[in-house]
């Protein structure tokens, strides 16, 4: 329906069925219940076993309306790649942190798979918001190494074009990225376009306000927005048990009518299907979806963060046999598809872009003090133009000292 000046709602003739129309109609397409689509299978789905064994189909968590075929040899190889660069980009980066050549960065060790799934099952034309933990999937978007890594130098800028990527500027704030990723979904909309928008975030944004004010207008607006919760157990040092006692943080998708799922978040293999039919579905026009991904922070939130005050080592270990890396390299390596030099050939790429940040955030980067009073408003306020004139004095005097005393 659309407002008028008088503040009166009156319908809107140029809108599409109602939302509840659109669920049945998704749910006729598997043959199931508007509810049992929107309700999560009663298990994850898991097509590979912590082991790197491909799991009997009867065991991999699908039922009727939730069935998902397994992804193309190429596509797998494709993210294996993918997440030997990100651990290796994850471990570099944590050590240029410890180098005082980055500020801060929030490792994403561990949750690699989810990061290369959410940028692979995506295309050109898509747009992702992620979160400050997602750095890898921003790379595995296709933005240069050294640019995502901008922001946590500590520079004013995000690093890169948004607009040129198709990819949010990560930013610490919980959850506003969602309220974004709905715009984006509903201009698009309006303008006719192809085009499906995955918004990523945590387990604690899911106790965010605008969690909710994003799922529920993208829900009732029909938009394709998938929502990818990377439930790492744990909101800084709250565990999940403090945030939620919903059966699965996927259950919260029926509550805005929209259908939820979740996956094993360190099997690549069954994010890799969801996600890619989530894709297909949002883009055929079945409204907006609910992802959960069950993974782990094998780090510390960030490095001023101490985990062990909060956590035991036993619950890391335990989730370190579950390491999405060596799943997938176990499960390529028995198929066939990956021998001795393909490890190598991926090893050294990886190696490589780890050299590019070594080298890339290196740089002495020119300092220009001006720049604090150029991007504030689109038009500068007499206030800023003020204090860029004070500035400039003050700065022009200690040239002038240092000149006299260097003489």
């Amino acid at each position: 329906m659309t407002i008028s000046a008088d503040h009166t709602a009156h319908p809107d003739t140029t809108s599409q069925a109602p939302a509840e129309d659109a669920l049945a109609e998704a749910a006729k397409k598997f043959g199931i219940t508007a509810e049992d689509y929107m309700l999560p299978a009663r298990h994850q789905i898991e097509m590979v076993d912590p082991d790197g064994r491909l799991k009997p189909e009867g065991e991999q968590g699908t039922e009727p309306g939730h069935e998902y075929p397994l992804p193309g040899d190429d596509e797998l190889l494709a993210a294996y790649e993918q997440l030997v660069v990100g651990r290796r980009v994850n471990d570099q980066n944590s050590a240029l942190v410890r180098q005082g050549r980055m500020a801060v960065y929030p490792s994403s060790h561990g949750q690699e798979a989810c990061q290369v799934a959410a940028a692979l099952c995506l295309s050109k034309g898509d747009w992702m918001f992620p979160t400050y933990r997602d750095a890898v999937a921003v790379m595995t978007r296709g933005v240069d190494p050294v640019q995502v890594m901008t922001i946590f130098r500590g520079d004013w800028h995000g690093g890169f074009d948004p607009l040129k990527h198709k990819v949010g500027i990560q930013c610490t704030p919980l959850t506003t990225q969602l309220l974004h990723a709905v715009g984006v979904a509903h201009a698009a909309k309006l303008r006719g376009e192809d085009t499906v928008v995955l918004a990523m975030c945590g387990d604690g944004a899911t106790s965010e306000g605008d969690f909710h004010e994003a799922l529920n207008f993208a829900a009732v607006f029909h938009l394709p927005v998938i929502f990818f919760v990377q439930n790492n157990k744990y909101a800084i040092s709250v565990p999940l048990a403090h945030q939620s006692v919903a059966p699965s943080l996927a259950h919260k998708a029926v509550g805005y009518g929209m259908a939820g799922e979740r996956v094993d978040g360190n099997d690549v293999v069954a994010l890799l299907a969801v996600l890619d039919r989530a894709v297909a579905l949002c883009r055929g026009g079945s409204g907006p979806l609910l992802v959960e991904a069950n993974t782990y922070r094998m780090q510390a939130h960030t490095n001023a963060d101490d985990d062990t005050r909060y956590r035991e080592s036993s619950e890391v270990a335990e989730w370190r046999a579950k390491d999405p890396v060596n799943r997938m390299r176990t499960y390529l390596t028995d198929r066939g598809l990956l021998d001795d030099d393909g490890e190598a050939r991926i090893r050294e790429k990886a190696e490589a872009v780890a050299t590019q940040l070594r080298d890339g955030l290196s740089e002495d980067v020119p300092v220009d003090p001006q720049e604090l009073f150029r991007h504030v408003f689109e038009k500068t306020t007499p206030q800023l133009r003020e204090q860029s004139a004070l500035l400039a004095d003050e700065l022009a005097r200690d040239a002038a000292s240092s000149q006299e005393a260097g003489k």
